[in-house]
């Protein structure tokens, strides 16, 4: 509605909190999580670079393709390459830059768009729980567990959390062909 990118609207939310609080602006850009910050800027360069170089339009594609528009196949494709990207790459850029993925398989194929949103966006959900950096709130947490004395490996933690997300993948998987099949 306002034509503003959400990147805009963060940084005049930013500005008008550093003006509001006046004095307590310089502590407040102090206590600023800097690595974490710059993070996440990478993060989203990544995902702007995969839009404009069309490589998402060619998932579309080869999704497609290997699926032969059997709805199950799109189904344990999209749901299992989301969760597996959302390992490594933020679940929120990344469930917003499949969105035209969707659409063009649901238009293609024929597919409810509905379908295809839902099993892309518990995909991305469940598979950023996988790994330390696969979702915003582990990547903070695991920044204040270091912060506190508490550091987490990513081997213990993939340990702990890579079966699990497994687990919850399948049985999702299949509350997707009973539901949408």
């Amino acid at each position: 509605m306002t034509h503003l990118t959400v990147a805009t609207i963060g940084l005049l939310v930013g500005g008008v909190t550093l003006l509001v609080s006046g004095k307590h602006a310089v502590r407040l850009l102090k206590k600023l999580d800097y690595k974490t910050l710059l993070f996440f800027i990478g993060l989203f360069v990544v995902v702007s670079g995969l839009e404009e170089t069309k490589i998402l339009e060619r998932i579309a594609q080869l999704i497609e393709n290997i699926s032969g528009g059997n709805v199950r196949i799109m189904i344990v494709i999209i749901m299992w390459v989301s969760a597996l990207a959302s390992a490594f790459v933020d679940n929120i850029p990344f469930a917003a830059t499949m969105v035209p993925v969707i659409k063009n398989l649901s238009e293609a194929a024929g597919i409810p768009v509905a379908t295809l949103a839902w099993t892309l966006a518990i995909g991305t959900d469940i598979g950023g729980s996988a790994t330390p950096i696969g979702a915003s709130a582990n990547v903070v947490g695991t920044a204040v567990s270091v912060k506190n004395g508490y550091p987490i490996s990513w081997g213990r933690y993939c340990r702990k959390l890579v079966p699990a997300t497994i687990i919850v993948l399948l049985i999702s998987t299949v509350y997707l062909f009973i539901r949408f099949t």
